[in-house]
């Protein structure tokens, strides 16, 4: 079984006790088509790079967990010769011991960076509690959960059932923390009607959270939620409509499993003639930003 592989400048710089944030990857496999997939990669690690930390993009290749990724790797994920697989959690082991290659959700790169040390992850909405099928919930809540990092997102992805997802982060004693506001950002738009815990409004604050959670010993995540930009959101109630309607035409396609995140993401972004994909990628890098800032001030302590 292969070994976790940290690319030498992302364990240089954790040997030195320097802001590093993990990156996920499942949204260059996944997450948008290309060449899309590979600029927002790139625009992303830059993101990081211009707020003083590094990033740190982590996917398994031909067998072997990553923790930071070359630009040709990066290339290699988003032009694949064959389709690269969508590796969360539970599929770690058989990626690991059938020597394939793809991209990690939310909960696989949390845990493979709280392997490798480190201490910041951004990414863009967390999954949740599906629309329609509350049996169906994505084990980012379980990772959030029990993974004791911090995870800069624009709230959970808005095509889930936000309410039920909400009361699913408290119930596993996750804190969500507004970063900058009072409201639980509904991924495209900048607040969906529900609450935070608290809020913060610098990256010191952040990272003061963050020492107090190591100091009592808590096993969760700490959530800090960033609204889209105000100048790419979508207003809620046109998303609200658009979802409906790509909820329908899933349901009508039969379309499930592992297929109906990416399905419905496709299809807001046909129904919104590229506006959420625009958005989606406006929130990707403003959240790299934010976390490197939380990544340098945490380094700072």
């Amino acid at each position: 079984m292969a070994p976790l592989r940290v690319e030498p400048a992302v364990n240089k710089a954790l040997q030195a006790g320097q802001p590093v944030v993990a990156l996920e990857s499942a949204l260059i496999t996944h997450g948008f088509p290309p060449p899309s997939n590979l600029e927002i990669a790139r625009q992303i690690e830059a993101a990081v790079r211009d707020e003083g930390a590094l990033p740190a993009t982590v996917a398994v290749l031909d067998g072997e967990p990553r923790i930071g990724l070359t630009d040709e790797q990066i290339h290699r994920l988003a032009s694949p010769q064959e389709p690269p697989r969508k590796i969360s959690l539970r599929d770690l082991p058989g990626a690991l011991a059938q020597g394939a290659s793809g991209g990690t959700t939310v909960a696989a790169t949390m845990h493979l960076a709280h392997l490798a040390g480190i201490g910041v992850f951004a990414t863009g909405g967390i999954g949740g509690v599906h629309r329609g099928h509350p049996e169906d919930v994505s084990a980012d809540l379980t990772a959030l959960e029990s993974i004791p990092i911090t995870v800069v997102c624009s709230g959970a992805k808005a095509i889930l059932d936000l309410p039920r997802t909400r009361e699913a982060l408290e119930t596993r004693g996750v804190p969500v923390i507004g970063y900058g506001t009072d409201a639980f950002p509904a991924f495209y738009s900048r607040r969906s009607g529900l609450k935070v815990d608290t809020v913060v409004h610098k990256a010191e604050e952040a990272a003061l959270i963050a020492q107090g959670r190591t100091a009592l010993g808590l096993s969760a995540a700490l959530l800090f939620c960033v609204p889209v930009p105000e100048e790419h959101q979508l207003p809620a109630q046109e998303m609200e409509a658009t979802i409906v309607r790509a909820l329908a035409e899933a349901e009508a396609a039969d379309v499930r499993g592992k297929r109906l995140t990416p399905f419905l993401l496709a299809r807001v972004v046909d129904l919104t003639e590229g506006r959420a994909q625009r958005a989606n990628e406006a929130l990707l890098i403003n959240n790299a930003r934010v976390a490197a800032r939380i990544a340098q001030a945490a380094a700072r302590a």
